[in-house]
């Protein structure tokens, strides 16, 4: 009778764990609807702009207290000033190398003629030709535009800070690669480090190091040091067992298996992740002018700022070219031996004779300019810069008097249609509505490990003090994600199916994830003007590629025999796709949303600068006012804390549908 009585629960529990996820999300979102009607404008927590909180009160004492105590703390006189004093003496020696004047000269110690010819030299040693070229034009080109001394500053901060991060990085990637234990323990800070956005590591750090060079450093070395961790691990692992089990038979000892086996057999690998590396810290340098880092990035920032869309442009015209070149190079230099090999060393004889006679010409050119003012400061008064600053205002003003039909159509389709209704249902709800609804959706979609990440999230996203500007940042991105993954699909799909168009998208998309997030806010600054749809559609552009490639590689895994099946059994293309391909790169899928939402909100907050508003422009201000750096550090902690929301969740989907 027991039993019997018991069959009904067991049933109902059975009953509503088959009730499809799909299903459970549209009733959470259904009652979210209806209960906002009833209760729309009520408990919203919203807080004005000037306005504070005890926490952001109590975070402004801190920096205060700090700010007195730097110089009598033993914890700030022996460690962190220490460290703060390392850095600058690293920044201030490679600025006065190849950027500042040094040694009362009126210029560098090397000008920009034995930058040029060192700079060429070293691409055509660790690459080739080609690169070689390609890099002596792209830093002729900073001279050009009138840039030559901030394209310095941002070299001589991005090599400080990949100095650095190899320096640290790759001794971690051998032990994560030669300790399992480590390697696991490694694993969760590296995943929450490459999860965060640029924005949030720079309001912490001038809390203990100030603002400036040093602080622009350590940000980026936190930033651009898990790809090095991460990357030099696993080319020690991916090293075949069968040969570190040869090389122990022979009698090798640990580090002779590491020296002359494990390091040489991963040294691509190892320089995948240098260039990963760069990429990281040239993003990072340039974002970094919001804590007073020279260079190109404060060129770029204080044009925004000023909606001086010309000088914008030049500037961001020369991160990207410093970006290619610093990618070609690196990329060639993981290639070269295997390219090496295909032209049959044809010219091995006289490579040696070549750099060495190459090496001497580096070494006059870098005399020259230490010696000769004409080869230490560049010739001309940029007037390519001028011109390239005067043709995009001119562009600007065209497409704003002839298209701003089309332009302001978009925008306000996009806005009305989309943003504003998804935003005034965030900003309007309840707060304690919200919160259940993004601990259901959570719970539903990534299980109750999710369920209880988002918990704790929500919970101290409530405690910020900035939960309006919270939500209307989650529009953003939401939206934003929305249009990323359609179009991710759409051309994921196309690709997949498709090697043409793989081979010719696939090339841009790899382009454009060289270019550093800063740069993506101007042209969109010309079409659209300072608004929240600039920065989404500077967020899209960003997050585009790399959802489209995830997306493409899913489809493409796809067993071909499967399609052929659902081929010869009449289903029409459309039936493929969505019957049969969707469905089998459903973990691809849900891949793509996780990195779409976080290369989004990475950009969503970035977009603070060109009137995206909310926790992006929270962050901008506390570093501007002194009264506002509490709630601006409550703010970094939101996003934070939304990241770690979005990326446990999706993580969490994509784990139970490989499951």
């Amino acid at each position: 009778m027991a039993a019997v009585a018991d069959a009904p629960a067991k049933t109902g529990a059975l009953s509503l764990r088959a009730v499809p996820r799909k299903v459970i999300i549209g009733a959470i979102l259904v009652a979210w609807l209806v209960l906002f009607t009833v209760l729309r404008g009520r408990q919203t927590l919203t807080l004005a702009a000037a306005d504070l909180t005890g926490l952001h009160r109590w975070f402004n004492d801190l920096n205060d207290s700090i700010g007195a105590d730097r110089n009598s703390n033993p914890l700030f006189l022996y460690f962190f000033n220490e460290i703060r004093l390392v850095i600058d003496n690293l920044v201030t020696f490679v600025q006065d190398l190849i950027s500042q004047p040094s040694g009362g000269r009126p210029v560098p110690t090397i000008g920009w003629l034995g930058v040029v010819g060192i700079v060429g030299y070293v691409s055509w040693a660790f690459g080739n030709w080609r690169v070689a070229l390609l890099a002596v034009a792209g830093f002729t080109f900073f001279g050009l535009q009138g840039l030559w001394q901030e394209s310095m500053d941002t070299l001589a901060l991005t090599l400080s800070a990949v100095f650095v991060s190899l320096l640290i990085g790759i001794p971690l990637g051998i032990w994560a690669g030669l300790s399992d234990r480590f390697n696991k323990v490694m694993t969760p800070f590296l995943d929450f480090m490459q999860t965060m956005p640029t924005f949030v590591y720079l309001a912490p750090l001038t809390l203990f190091f100030l603002i400036g060079p040093a602080s622009a450093v350590i940000a980026t070395l936190v930033y651009a040091a898990p790809p090095a961790i991460r990357i030099t691990a696993h080319g020690i692992r991916s090293v075949p067992a069968t040969t570190v089990e040869a090389a122990d038979s022979l009698g090798a000892t640990r580090r002779q298996t590491l020296v002359k086996v494990l390091l040489p057999m991963s040294k691509r690998t190892v320089v995948m992740g240098i260039n990963q590396t760069i990429m990281a810290a040239l993003a990072m340098v340039t974002i970094a002018a919001l804590i007073a880092a020279p260079g190109l990035g404060k060129t770029v920032m204080v044009a925004l700022t000023s909606l001086d869309v010309g000088t914008a442009f030049n500037a961001g015209l020369a991160i990207v070219v410093m970006a290619i070149v610093l990618d070609r190079v690196t990329t060639a230099a993981s290639g070269r031996a295997e390219a090496a090999r295909r032209s049959g060393n044809r010219f091995a004889k006289w490579r040696k004779p070549l750099l060495v006679a190459g090496g001497v010409a580096a070494l006059v050119t870098a005399y020259l300019s230490h010696t000769y003012v004409w080869a230490a400061e560049f010739p001309g008064e940029g007037t390519t810069g001028s011109q390239i600053a005067k043709a995009a205002d001119s562009v600007t003003t065209w497409v704003q008097d002839n298209l701003s039909g089309v332009t302001n159509t978009v925008r306000d389709s996009v806005t009305n249609g989309l943003l504003n209704p998804f935003q005034t249902l965030l900003t309007d709800s309840p707060w304690w509505l919200v919160a259940a609804v993004l601990v259901s959706i959570g719970a539903v979609v990534g299980g109750w490990r999710a369920g209880v990440t988002a918990v704790v999230c929500v919970g101290l996203l409530i405690g910020t003090g900035v939960w309006s500007d919270a939500m209307t940042t989650l529009a953003s991105t939401v939206v934003a994600t929305l249009l990323v993954m359609l179009a991710g699909v759409v051309v994921g799909v196309w690709m997949g199916r498709s090697p043409m168009a793989d081979r010719f998208i696939r090339p841009g998309l790899d382009a454009a994830q060289v270019m550093p997030p800063f740069v993506y806010l101007v042209p969109f600054l010309a079409l659209f003007g300072p608004t929240r749809f600039t920065a989404i559609v500077a967020a899209f552009v960003y997050a585009a590629p790399v959802t489209m490639k995830i997306i493409a590689d899913g489809i493409r895994a796809v067993p071909e025999t499967t399609v052929e099946a659902a081929t010869a059994a009449g289903s029409s293309t459309w039936q493929i796709v969505t019957k049969v391909q969707l469905p089998m790169a459903r973990s691809a899928l849900t891949l793509a949303t996780n990195q779409g939402l976080i290369y989004v909100l990475s950009m969503v907050v970035v977009g603070g600068l060109v009137g995206a508003g909310a926790l992006g422009y929270d962050v901008v201000a506390g570093f501007s006012r002194d009264e506002l750096y509490g709630k601006g550090l409550a703010a970094g902690l939101a996003i934070v804390l939304l990241g770690v929301m979005f990326d446990r969740i999706t993580q969490a989907a994509a784990r139970r549908t490989r499951a």
